[in-house]
């Protein structure tokens, strides 16, 4: 499936011991699950709270990283094995390529013929085999009991060792039928979040649609399927991580053993295609669209991960939208009506993100909710911030990071698919960085975020000549940069 940001900053048969007589004048063998006393023991304590869970990380024969997160509180496992490429690897010809060879791996293998045959050996280990291709990722994962897990690695290694990517117009129907979802019926495209995108990064792989243009997809054959899948997923372009209660030895003998074997590919990680795409707003979209509502997606370019500023722009957000108290909610659905729902999220990459807010209302109301939320922003730029939603966003945050550790599967997403682009900080040292964000560092980071220049605004929906007057007035007077 094609991954749709969650807009945060933050988707077989256990190996038989062997007999006693065979690890004899040998280290004793760790048990696979970690106790659950150890939990207190493994972990760091910050004020009284356990927060950082152990995380280790080895490198197997053939290149392909292990990461293990020790989270021995637990009683289920999650494997996630990610693999560096989606979008932005793509280019203009080959754009949808990986989202396609994702969904033809489901195809079967060579133990697991057909794509029943592979999701019954996954599901009778009580699994679900997801797998999702975003921007600059694909992942492949499964949640399993803890002494399921060997079994788990073995059906990684099977899926990407030895896939038969047969099926190919099945497989390509049920994309097309996919990709329908964001047409109408005279093929124009009406996903108002990769409209808006497209224009952010014009002639940017960040532009393109992560499923790929209709083209694209009725033209690919299995000989483009297995030179993607040669060029990318190599055992080198890609990293496993194991969390829950697990020890990391035991999880790296059995990986060893199973994913070890994949094809080693690339010598290493790929490098990611530079972002040097220069964007100058503000530009406006509207794609007509019968109904009586029109979709609104306003983009920013935001501050990437690695830049001193994200985690003051990640507090901006959850002053914005984190909750029924926050501005965008409040001012614009609660008191004014504007809208059902409207949201905002970052999706955030190494060298570059995106700030949305997104929503819909009715088709009368569109320029006014552009102006509101114009407004809502420009009260951030101009230092209209409490040290109340200050500490509220710091809570709030803590609080989801301390969630976190309760999720095998939060933990395996940031110790792992992080890892691709840049080693992820400790989550103590991540709740430092937040505490330590002052009111002005929101605002100067809303006057740098908020500016015209980084604005791109997608419109899908009915709109008269002189509403879509309307509308352009309303993005042609967006507030410059407060100082």
């Amino acid at each position: 499936m094609a991954h749709r940001p969650q807009f945060s900053d933050v988707a077989w048969r256990p190996s038989p011991r062997p007999p006693a007589e065979a690890t004899r004048h040998k280290e004793p063998e760790v048990p696979f699950s970690c106790p659950n006393h150890r939990t207190h023991a493994l972990f760091a304590l910050q004020g009284g709270v356990v927060i950082d869970p152990p995380v280790s990380t080895s490198l197997l024969d053939n290149g392909l990283r292990v990461t293990t997160v020790a989270l021995p509180h637990l009683h289920t496992t999650t494997c996630a094995l990610f693999i560096k490429v989606g979008s932005r690897f793509e280019s203009t010809t080959d754009n949808g390529l990986s989202h396609f060879v994702e969904h033809m791996l489901f195809r079967g293998t060579e133990s697991f013929p057909n794509s029943l045959a592979l999701n019954t050996a996954v599901e009778e280990l009580g699994a679900t085999l997801n797998a999702e291709t975003g921007r600059d990722y694909t992942l492949f994962s499964m949640s399993v009991e803890p002494d399921r897990v060997p079994a788990a690695l073995q059906i990684f290694a099977e899926l990407l060792g030895r896939p038969r990517f047969s099926d190919i117009e099945l497989e390509r129907a049920l994309v097309l039928e996919e990709i329908n979802e964001d047409y109408d019926e005279h093929g124009v495209e009406i996903n108002a979040d990769d409209i808006a995108r497209g224009m952010l990064f014009e002639g940017h792989p960040l532009g393109q649609r992560i499923i790929g243009p209709r083209e694209n997809v009725e033209r690919f054959t299995q000989a483009d399927v297995q030179r993607h899948f040669a060029t990318f997923y190599g055992a080198g372009n890609a990293l496993l991580c194991v969390a829950g209660p697990v020890h990391h030895d035991a999880v790296v003998r059995h990986a060893q053993s199973s994913v070890g074997g994949l094809p080693r590919g690339p010598s290493g990680l790929l490098a990611t295609p530079v972002t040097n795409h220069q964007f100058v707003g503000p530009l406006l979209r509207h794609v007509p669209d019968r109904g009586s509502q029109t979709s609104l997606s306003i983009l920013f370019r935001g501050m990437p991960e690695l830049d001193p500023s994200y985690l003051a722009m990640a507090t901006m957000l959850r002053i914005l939208d984190d909750g029924m108290s926050t501005r965008l909610h409040y001012q614009l659905a609660d008191q004014k009506g504007l809208a059902y729902s409207i949201h905002a999220g970052i999706e955030p990459l190494a060298d570059v993100a995106v700030f949305e807010i997104a929503g819909a209302t009715a088709n009368n109301k569109v320029a006014q909710l552009v102006t509101e939320v114009a407004a809502v922003l420009q009260g951030l730029c101009a230092g209209d911030v409490t040290e109340r939603e200050l500490a509220k966003a710091r809570v709030r945050y803590r609080y989801e990071t301390l969630a976190s550790i309760d999720d095998a599967g939060s933990m395996a997403s940031w110790f792992g698919g992080t890892a691709l682009y840049y080693p992820p900080p400790s989550l103590s040292d991540r709740l430092a960085s937040m505490q330590a964000v002052t009111l002005d560092d929101v605002i100067a980071v809303a006057r740098t975020v908020f500016a015209p220049d980084r604005l791109a605004i997608a419109a899908v929906g009915s709109l008269t000549k002189a509403r879509l007057g309307e509308l352009r007035q309303a993005v042609q007077s967006w507030p410059t940069r407060s100082v």
